[in-house]
């Protein structure tokens, strides 16, 4: 079909162009034509003209005989005009039929977009369709890899289940192992308990067999087992081989370093079945329990108090005795009992175990500490009865009541002054005495109070511990730090008796008081009245000679 339509349009168009040359040559032939006619009438009419001529008779027959003919010519060119005018009619068809085939030709190409379209609509479709199936390909492939997914974690939900499984089965393989080992562990300290039984038995009967085979070879002294013998030995040979790094103190033995370190960690792990008491030495609470039950004590024959411990009474009875047969190496002061000589000797070797929690200052005694962290709580439970003053320590309370009574029980023998207390007394007598027990780490100066030191210690370091509550200046003594704030409160508490006039320091009233119980010399009042006069005149000389 479309081979077809192709010869046809090309035999359309060849024929066209042919008619359409033809007609052109016809037109051309018979515009000639009909000028030469138009000529040949001219003529023949002016023959016409001529016809009464007879002697042109046969002249005009044979133009006539001419114009016949050209007639039958004109007449052969009217029917070939006619033909041609029928030729420019089909050529106007034709023009028409090529103007459809045109049309046909664009129909054509409109057709073969159109299948193109179509083809690639088609394709289109096929492509669409293809998407979908792959979109549908692409679900079910996220669909399997979250299938696999939850497979692969089903896998290790299966392999962790097994390893729980075997877990579970080691738990129980251990906790079978755990109270067979419990139950060795009994059948052990049951053992140990009662070797240690035996042991503490047969080393009870050496003290009642008063059996001490084991003797220094260096001093003589007899021990009743072989340990005790070697602990005492080390004391000869000052070897310590253990050192604690919290004071770098050293001990001859582990036991003796453990000991001590709980001093520094406050650790108490034995504690009083009676009451909430807890102690860092078991010892010290096979002692306190005595207390409760009232097993073994120690009677003092002197005044019958009853001690808890055989140590206890001998520290007691020396109080009786006055015997003090502990000395300090570096001062020569002696001392009743052990634990006071190794108190003493932390003054001189700066030793301060016991430190603050919260500020961080450090303190010789436990018993200071106890004393210094009621700083902190700021509680004075005390109160005076007499004008209401608190105290956050009852002794304190008691030697505060002494100032209303008057009663003065210590007295000095030196200079027979009278003090309330007996510390007070113990701290007056150093000016007699001299001493001073207090050196200081840095420099050689000696002091007589412990405070002293402290307050002269912060000279060389630049300790500053006390601070204002109003302002950020810091003091090194305490007593600067009271006279500091009284700026800024405004306090006067010292108050003259004669003119009520107050003072912040009592040194301030002191000098004050002079005025109302010291005349006035009489060189100052002239000096004064000279001095009145000369600023009251023009006159700069004196008006009087001074005596």
């Amino acid at each position: 079909m479309e081979s077809f339509m192709d010869i046809l349009f090309y035999y359309n168009s060849c024929l066209l162009s042919t008619i359409t040359s033809g007609l052109t040559f016809m037109s051309f032939l018979f515009i000639f034509l009909s000028l030469n006619h138009f000529d040949v009438l001219k003529n023949k009419c002016n023959l016409f003209s001529f016809l009464s001529d007879p002697m042109e008779e046969s002249e005009e027959s044979e133009e006539l005989r001419e114009v016949k003919e050209e007639s039958e010519e004109l007449r052969e060119v009217k029917e070939e005009s006619e033909e041609l005018r029928e030729v420019k009619e089909e050529s106007e068809e034709l023009s028409e039929v090529k103007e459809e085939s045109e049309e046909l030709r664009e129909v054509k190409e409109e057709s073969e977009e159109l299948r193109e379209v179509k083809e690639e609509s088609e394709e289109l479709s096929e492509v669409k369709e293809e998407s979908e199936e792959l979109s549908e390909v692409k679900e079910e492939s996220e669909e399997l890899s979250e299938v696999k997914e939850e497979s692969e974690e089903l896998r290790e939900v299966k392999e962790e289940s097994e390893e729980l499984r075997e877990v579970k089965e080691e738990s129980e393989e251990l906790r079978e192992v755990k109270e067979e080992s419990e139950e060795l562990r009994e059948v052990k300290e049951e053992s140990e308990e009662l070797r240690e039984d035996t042991s503490n038995l047969k080393i009870h009967l050496i003290v009642h067999m008063k059996k001490k085979p084991y003797s220094c070879s260096v001093c003589g002294k007899s021990f009743s087992r072989l340990p005790y013998l070697h602990a005492h030995e080390k004391t000869h040979t000052g070897v310590s081989e253990y050192m604690c790094f919290e004071c770098e103190k050293t001990f001859t033995t582990a036991t003796s370093l453990k000991r001590h370190q709980r001093i520094h960690t406050g650790e108490k792990p034995y504690k009083c079945s009676h009451c909430d008491k807890r102690f860092s030495q078991s010892a010290d609470l096979k002692t306190h329990e005595r207390i409760h039950t009232g097993e073994n004590l120690h009677v003092c024959h002197q005044c019958g108090k009853s001690l808890a411990t055989k140590q206890s009474l001998d520290d007691h009875i020396r109080i009786h005795t006055g015997e003090k047969p502990f000395s300090c190496d570096q001062c020569g002061k002696r001392f009743s009992q052990s634990s006071h000589l190794n108190v003493h000797v932390r003054i001189h070797t700066g030793e301060k175990p016991f430190s603050c929690d919260q500020c961080g200052k450090t303190f010789i005694t436990s018993s200071n500490l106890k004393i210094h962290l009621i700083v902190h709580m700021k509680e004075k439970p005390y109160s005076c009865s007499v004008c209401g003053k608190s105290f956050s320590l009852l002794r304190y309370l008691h030697g505060h009541e002494q100032t209303h009574t008057g009663v003065r029980e210590y007295m000095c023998f030196e200079c027979e002054k009278t003090f309330t207390t007996a510390n007070s007394l113990k701290l007056h007598q150093r000016i007699h005495t001299g001493e001073k027990p207090y050196k200081c780490s840095h420099c050689d100066k000696r002091f007589s109070r412990s405070a002293s030191l402290r307050s002269h210690e912060r000279i060389h370091t630049g300790e500053k511990p006390y601070k204002c509550s109003h302002c950020d200046k810091r003091f090194s003594r305490s007593a600067h730090l009271k006279t500091h704030e009284m700026i800024h409160t405004g306090e006067k508490p010292h108050t003259c008796d004669q003119c009520g006039k107050s003072f912040s320091f009592k040194s301030t009233l002191k000098r004050h008081m002079k005025i109302h119980t010291v005349e006035k010399p009489l060189k100052h009042s002239l000096r004064s009245r000279m001095y009145r006069v000369n600023s009251s005149g023009p006159s700069t000389e004196p008006c009087g000679t001074p005596y």
